[in-house]
């Protein structure tokens, strides 16, 4: 009887929930991909154990003919690798089709990084004393202020905050908890929150997590993506921008004041340097445009 190929997937995702302690949004991201390829494979009329490297090229072809950009196919070998790696280590199929398959090269891409004129141009958009008004720029100057993932912000709650000690604690990727330092600006944007808009906000109601929408809930990822989006075109900023871009932007202009990239490293909770160093990387980009710009013989 050959290998259920539900139950595969169902015993690896377990695994790298439980043992390997990967986030949901990475579960979550795994989970999809290895969904569509059993699709694929139920289309083939393929077990796993009849898949080989021709089955798994033949797939990335079909997503690529599909208009799937270079990263979602990267993404997927990363999936599909992890994936018969685990079943070959478990025994549950003898070859690991993966052996033979070399992902596309990763395209040259620098996130996109505001200015520090830009950054004051948006933090300056939210001026309404509106609770929702109160509550952006609050949201705005807290990203700035700390680098903060769009998920770890929306899952701040209340018990996290230490503002009388200048830090905010959170837990990032795979359930890591790091304490991360806040200026002086942010501070008094969160106590302007607390007094003059998340009470309004909760409109009696009880809630943990810090930043509410305007019917008293948690705020959803989705919501944040909006807002900036939003606020983003009202500050008149061409950039593609995103609640990451402002991470971005407060990587780069803390190296570019002089911060060292450990540091940098453990301020946005990357497990790897390498992952950091792409910073550098942006404030040389940044360096040579300046150079290029204000130089009499560039």
């Amino acid at each position: 009887m050959g290998v259920n190929l539900t139950d595969a997937i169902a015993d690896y995702l377990h695994y790298i929930q439980i043992e390997r302690g990967l986030s949901l949004n990475t579960i979550k991201s795994y989970r999809q991909d290895l969904h569509q390829f059993a699709q694929y494979l139920q289309r083939e009329q393929l077990t796993l154990e009849q898949v080989d490297y021709v089955h798994v090229l033949d797939w990335l072809n079909q997503l690529r003919q599909a208009g799937k950009s270079n990263s979602s196919v990267i993404h997927m070998v990363t999936s599909l690798r992890k994936f018969f790696a685990f079943l070959k280590q478990a025994g549950t199929i003898a070859h690991d089709p993966m052996a033979n398959v070399r992902p596309p090269k990763k395209a040259e891409h620098l996130p996109a990084v505001l200015s520090v004129a830009e950054i004051d141009a948006l933090l300056q958009v939210p001026t309404d004393k509106t609770p929702l008004g109160i509550r952006n720029r609050a949201m705005l100057e807290v990203l700035y202020a700390t680098g903060l993932r769009v998920s770890e912000l929306v899952n701040l709650k209340m018990a996290d905050l230490h503002l009388d000690l200048g830090l905010v604690q959170t837990l990032g990727k795979g359930d890591k908890e790091r304490i991360i330092p806040i200026g002086e600006v942010a501070v008094d944007w969160f106590e302007q929150y607390f007094d003059q808009a998340r009470p309004a906000l909760l409109k009696g109601r009880e809630n943990p997590y810090v930043f509410l929408n305007d019917h008293g809930r948690q705020l959803s990822r989705q919501g944040v993506w909006k807002i900036i989006k939003k606020l983003v075109a009202q500050a008149g900023i061409q950039k593609d921008v995103s609640p990451h871009t402002l991470r971005h932007s407060f990587a780069t202009h803390i190296l570019e004041n002089g911060a060292d990239l450990r540091i940098v490293q453990e301020l946005l909770g990357h497990a790897d340097i390498s992952t950091t160093q792409i910073y550098t990387h942006i404030s040389k980009k940044r360096l040579s445009e300046v150079y290029d710009q204000y130089h009499p013989r560039a």
